[in-house]
C-alpha cells in the first residue's frame, strides 16, 4: 500500500502549489502545467517499462531502483531553480512512482492465487482513492506554511522511508530463473499473453470501469461549481461520498473475493455502474438538479467500480503469472491513458453546455462498454 500510494500522493500533493509557481518562475500557467500532465503522462507510461523489467529481473530490485529514484528526483525538484529543471524532475519522479503502482500489483499475484489475490488488491487500490483525497489538502498546509519546496521534502522523506522499509521486510516474490531459461522462456510467453483474448477483455474492462469515476472527476467541478454554484468547500464534501463508495467496494471484495469468485462481483460491478449511470439520467431528466441528486448516483458507480477494478486487474494478471509484471504495466498503462481522455474530453465539452446532461450520457456509455467488453469476456 506505501509503495502504491507513492504515485497518486505524488501527483496531487503538488497541485495547490501550481498557480504559486507561475510567479516563482516568471513563465506561464500552460508551461507550470507540463508538471502536472508531463508527471500523469509519465507515471503511465513507466509503468510498460517497469512491470517487464520486474519479470525479467526480480520485484525487489526494481521496486528498490524505482523508489530511489523518485526520492532522488524529489530532492532535485526542491532545488529546481528554473521551471524546465522542475518539470524534467517531475518526469523522473513519476518514473520512479510508477514502479510502487505495477509492482505492487505484480507481487500481490506471485504472493496469492487469483480470488485472494483479489481480495488483497482491493485493499490496495483503496489508496488510489484515499491518495487524492488526503494529498491535495496536505499539499495546500504545507505550501501555504513553508512553501512549495516542503511538499518535495515530504515527498523525499516518504519515497526514503518506503525504500528502507521494503529493503529490510521485502522479499523477492519472483521465482528466479536463470539468464539463458529466461531468455528462451520470454518470447514464448510473451506471445501467449499478447495472443489471449481473456487479457484484452479483462483490460478493457478495467480501463473502462475506471473510465467512468475519471469522466465524473473531470465534468463534477464544472457541473457543481458553476452550474449549481457550491463553493469549493461544499464541492470537496460532495465528492468524498463518490470515494466512499468505492472504498465500500473495495471492501465487499476484500471480504467477498473467495467466497463468490471474480466472474460474480464482476458482474455485480457492472450492474451498479448500469444502475447509477441509469439513475443519474433519470435524474437530470426529470428532477431540479441539486447536489445530492448529482453525486448520489455517482456513489452508486463508484461502488461498483470498487467490485469490479480488483478482480479485473487479477484476472489480466493471471493470465499467464510468469509475466504478471508486463500484464500489469500494460492494464496500467491503459487504464492510466483512457481515464485521462475521459477526463481531458468532457472538461472541455461542458464548456459549451450549461447542464449536467453530458456528463450523464459519458458514465452511460463508459458503464455499458464494460457491460459489452465482459460480454466479450464471456464469449472467450
Amino acid at each position: 500500500m506505501a509503495m502504491t500510494a507513492q504515485g497518486p500522493i505524488s501527483l496531487n500533493i503538488f497541485i495547490p502549489a501550481v498557480p504559486e509557481l507561475v510567479n516563482a518562475f516568471a513563465t506561464d500557467p500552460g508551461t507550470v502545467q507540463l508538471t502536472i500532465s508531463l508527471f500523469l503522462l509519465s507515471l503511465a507510461s513507466g509503468q510498460l517499462v517497469m512491470g517487464p523489467l520486474s519479470d525479467r529481473f526480480g520485484r525487489r530490485p526494481v521496486v528498490l531502483g524505482g523508489l530511489a529514484l523518485a526520492g532522488v528526483a524529489s530532492f532535485a525538484a526542491m532545488t529546481a531553480r528554473s521551471i524546465e529543471a522542475l518539470v524534467i524532475a517531475r518526469i523522473v519522479q513519476a518514473i520512479g512512482a510508477s514502479t510502487g503502482v505495477v509492482i505492487g500489483r505484480t507481487i500481490v499475484r506471485d504472493l496469492y492465487e487469483r480470488d485472494r489475490a483479489a481480495a488483497m488488491l482491493g485493499l490496495i487500490t483503496t489508496v488510489m482513492v484515499i491518495g487524492p483525497m488526503i494529498a491535495p489538502l496536505l499539499g495546500g498546509i504545507l505550501n501555504t506554511t513553508l512553501g512549495w519546496q516542503s511538499i518535495f521534502i515530504f515527498l523525499a522523506t516518504f519515497s526514503s522511508g518506503t525504500l528502507i522499509w521494503a529493503i529490510v521486510a521485502l522479499p523477492e516474490t519472483l521465482k528466479q530463473s536463470t539468464p539463458a531459461e529466461h531468455a528462451s522462456r520470454q518470447p514464448r510467453e510473451w506471445r501467449y499473453l499478447l495472443s489471449s483474448p481473456a487479457f484484452y477483455c479483462y483490460t478493457l474492462i478495467g480501463a473502462f470501469g475506471s473510465a467512468a469515476f475519471f469522466t465524473f472527476l473531470g465534468g463534477a467541478p464544472h457541473v457543481a461549481i458553476r452550474i449549481m454554484g457550491t463553493s469549493s468547500a461544499e464541492y470537496g464534501a460532495w465528492i468524498a461520498t463518490s470515494s466512499f463508495g468505492y472504498m465500500l467496494g473495495n471492501f465487499v471484495v476484500s471480504h467477498s473475493a473467495g467466497r463468490y469468485g471474480m466472474a460474480t462481483l464482476i458482474r455485480w460491478g457492472i450492474f451498479a455502474q448500469l444502475s447509477g449511470a441509469v439513475l443519474g439520467a433519470i435524474v437530470i431528466f426529470f428532477a431540479p438538479i441539486s447536489p445530492l441528486a448529482f453525486f448520489l448516483p455517482q456513489m452508486v458507480i463508484t461502488f461498483g467500480s470498487g467490485l469490479l477494478l480488483p478482480n479485473a486487474i487479477t484476472g489480466a494478471i493471471s493470465i499467464h503469472p510468469k509475466v504478471a509484471g508486463t500484464a500489469a504495466g500494460i492494464i496500467g498503462f491503459v487504464q492510466m491513458a483512457t481515464g485521462a481522455a475521459c477526463t481531458q474530453i468532457i472538461s472541455h465539452v461542458l464548456i459549451h453546455y450549461p447542464s449536467a446532461l453530458p456528463v450523464s450520457i459519458a458514465l452511460l456509455m463508459t458503464t455499458s462498454l464494460t457491460g459489452m467488453a465482459y460480454m466479450a469476456l464471456r464469449r472467450t
